[in-house]
């Protein structure tokens, strides 16, 4: 078992990685008002323009960032998962957030009030500073994303969409149906059945009613555009005691 994991099963705050790299002073100030949730697939964590009332600590869940336009039509600007916390707009100066936040991998979190996030943030360094090298992080994930949807193929924002995904699970298995993520990557329905029968035919994925099963990620990564690596590689620079982990 896990040491993450309590002896029921229920995921512990530490597993999610920005929670387990704080000091233990900083943890234990935290940890009474820590308050684990359940996220069940498309569920929506905050609306745009709405309230923040909490951030939330992912554990074995996936939360997508999405901007939402006026005619309903989406795209995802980023991922969040064990690796990070969603809303860091109360930290950042903001109540709310233009983007959408929605479960796109059920199972976890823990959330914690904002005003105990702002109070913690502005006494203690340790914190603060984790949660902006984060942020870092998370903004250039946000603008690969823009320059992937831009100059890349479907076929090759469809493998680095994968790949971000499964360094948050703990499986190579991801319930998704095509109309999900044609929503996520902002592209026709059509387009990413095109380009999941191409992996899929080369050995690299199954596809099968709503589950995708990676067969073989080194090839995925050989097939990924440049975007996967340039994100990869400033969560290490930026974070490297929690992809450590």
């Amino acid at each position: 078992m896990s040491k993450n994991l309590a002896a029921t099963g229920t995921p512990t705050p530490t597993q999610n990685s920005l929670l387990a790299a704080l000091p233990a002073a900083d943890y234990q100030r935290l940890l009474p008002d820590l308050e684990i949730i359940t996220l069940p697939l498309g569920m929506a964590v905050y609306e745009p323009g709405g309230r923040l009332d909490y951030v939330h600590f992912p554990t074995d869940s996936i939360v997508s960032l999405l901007y939402v336009m006026k005619d309903g039509a989406s795209a995802e600007i980023a991922v969040v998962g064990h690796d990070g916390l969603v809303g860091i707009a109360l930290f950042m100066g903001g109540e709310s957030t233009p983007s959408r936040a929605v479960v796109q991998s059920a199972g976890s979190a823990y959330r914690l009030p904002s005003k105990i996030l702002k109070r913690e943030f502005e006494q203690s360094h340790p914190l603060q500073h984790l949660l902006l090298r984060y942020t870092q992080a998370l903004i250039t994930q946000m603008a690969q994303t823009a320059v992937c949807n831009r100059h890349h193929s479907v076929e090759q924002q469809l493998c680095r969409w994968l790949l971000l995904s499964l360094d948050r699970l703990a499986t190579n298995e991801l319930k998704m149906t095509q109309e999900l993520i044609a929503n996520m990557l902002g592209v026709r329905r059509e387009g990413v059945t095109e380009a999941a029968g191409h992996l899929q035919a080369a050995g690299l994925i199954h596809y099968s009613r709503g589950h995708i099963t990676v067969l073989d990620r080194p090839k995925l990564e050989q097939q990924v555009c440049e975007c996967y690596g340039v994100v990869r590689k400033e969560f290490r620079r930026l974070l490297p005691e929690v992809v450590a982990r």
